[in-house]
């Protein structure tokens, strides 16, 4: 016997017997012309990782000189040992992620010119009217 759910007997449902997704006529395929990534987007996706890179950047080379600046107060060497520690890694992570926007940078500058390669060979040839 089925549990009812709220009132509703869910037993004799035939929609949960196929669970074959439909496909959907709004997806493109993914080799399609229209899939591939135009340079503009490229352009200004890596302009914008750039940015975040730039930032990031003077962020670390802020963070780093503040830590230098600033000695331990401790004398105590397990204090003085976290202490240490946790400066590693706050200019480790904020280094780490200035090299991921600036490699996302580098790449999308890369595809960007990849697709307008590849846009220049695809390139119709226009019919001649000297036939």
């Amino acid at each position: 016997m089925g549990v009812p759910f709220i009132g509703k007997d869910l037993s004799n449902n035939k929609d949960m017997t196929n669970l074959t997704p439909k496909p959907n006529p709004d997806t493109k395929p993914v080799n399609s012309p229209d899939a591939l990534a135009s340079p503009l987007k490229c352009l200004s996706a890596a302009l914008i990782s750039g940015g975040f890179a730039i930032a990031l950047y003077f962020l670390t080379s802020s963070i780093a000189q503040s830590f230098a600046a600033k000695p331990l107060a401790s004398t105590n060497p397990t204090a003085i040992n976290i202490a240490i520690a946790v400066r590693t890694l706050v200019v480790g992570v904020s280094t780490l992620a200035t090299f991921v926007f600036s490699f996302i940078a580098v790449g999308l500058l890369a595809l960007g010119l990849q697709s307008v390669i590849q846009q220049l060979k695809n390139k119709p040839i226009p019919p001649s009217d000297a036939q």
